[in-house]
């Protein structure tokens, strides 16, 4: 096993999910990039129901359009991404502001470069 392998072995990844208005998408990455986050992928105008159904003309359904924000951060850096965005978003201080949610990464593949980055400035664990 060469040195990257075992690198490799020991970086655990964790996703966070962010679902938040578009007003509100550079405030998360900001957030998150200035907590550890090294990047994010938007995935623009995604629609869904909150906790009540909301209606609109003629009892047509409304969906407020979101943007979803997927951020794929090394595992020690996931708890300070989340307490950063959930701040930046104002998740917990009011309905309809979007939620955020963390997923355990068991495999992440073209991050070579990524992880020699991420074990130059913190190195595994062993």
């Amino acid at each position: 096993m060469d040195v990257l392998s075992g690198i490799r072995a020991m970086i655990k990844f964790k996703l966070i999910m962010v679902f938040v208005t578009y007003e509100m998408t550079d405030l998360v990455l900001k957030a998150a990039r200035a907590a550890g986050a090294t990047g994010a992928t938007i995935i623009k105008n995604a629609r869904g129901q909150g906790l009540e159904r909301r209606t609109m003309f003629l009892g047509l359904e409304y969906f407020a359009p979101r943007d979803v924000i997927l951020i794929l951060v090394e595992s020690r850096r996931s708890e300070a991404v989340m307490r950063s965005v959930t701040k930046a978003a104002a998740l917990d201080e009011r309905p309809d502001t979007g939620l955020a949610l963390e997923l355990d990464v068991s495999r992440a593949l073209g991050l070579t470069e990524h992880i020699k980055a991420l074990a130059a400035e913190m190195p595994p664990e062993k």
